[in-house]
C-alpha cells in the first residue's frame, strides 16, 4: 500500500547520504581549522576562551551531524520493513 509512497523517499535519501557526508565533512573539517587558527591567534584571554569555545561547539556539533547521519542510514531499512507490516496489519 505505501510501497509508491516509501520507495522514492527511501532511495532518495539513499543518493543524497553519500554526497552529503562529503559536503559536511569538508565543511566541518575547514570550520574546525578556520576555528583553530583563531584560537591560535588569539592574545587576549577573553577572545581565546571565546575561540575555545567555539572550537568546542563546532566539533560537538560536527561529530553529531555525522553520527545522526549513520544513525538514518542505519535505520532506515527498519522503519521502512516496520511502516509495511503495520500498513498490511490495517488494510
Amino acid at each position: 500500500m505505501f510501497d509508491s509512497v516509501i520507495k522514492p523517499v527511501v532511495e532518495l535519501l539513499n543518493n543524497l547520504m553519500t554526497p552529503l557526508l562529503a559536503i559536511v565533512g569538508a565543511a566541518g573539517a575547514l570550520y574546525c581549522v578556520i576555528l583553530g587558527v583563531k584560537y591560535a591567534k588569539a592574545e587576549e584571554p577573553q577572545d581565546r576562551e571565546k575561540a575555545k569555545g567555539a572550537l568546542k561547539n563546532a566539533i560537538i556539533g560536527y561529530v553529531l551531524i555525522f553520527v545522526l547521519l549513520v544513525v538514518l542510514k542505519l535505520v532506515t531499512p527498519v522503519l521502512t520493513d516496520w511502516v509495511q507490516k503495520n500498513a498490511a496489519g490495517t488494510i
